[in-house]
């Protein structure tokens, strides 16, 4: 297994799309930490907030350990995000982890 990120730019105006998909998408990353694939996963807030309310989110970042990049690809390719329009676009990219 090797790690990859997979980053995901949100559409202009994300949020009630985010809140309909999440308990979808919080659900498929739940079983990647199950099964002790998952390194970290979270959105950025469109505002330098923890909480950003009604200014949502811009994109999403996980790093998760696949078996390749073609696997990691298709896994993203099926995020209920894509399906429910949240992503504009999300890129798959092998990633090396040197800290911590």
């Amino acid at each position: 297994m090797n790690l990859y990120a997979i980053v995901g730019d949100d559409v202009p105006d994300s949020l009630p799309l985010r809140l309909a998909a999440r308990p979808a998408h919080l659900a498929r990353l739940q079983a990647l930490q199950g099964e002790g694939r998952l390194l970290l996963a979270g959105p950025f807030p469109a505002i330098d907030s923890p909480d950003p309310g009604p200014a949502g989110f811009t994109g999403s970042l996980i790093v998760a350990a696949f078996a390749s990049l073609e696997d990691a690809r298709a896994w993203a390719d099926a995020d209920p995000y894509i399906a429910a329009g949240v992503y504009a676009r999300v890129a798959v990219k092998p990633f090396k982890q040197v800290l911590p």
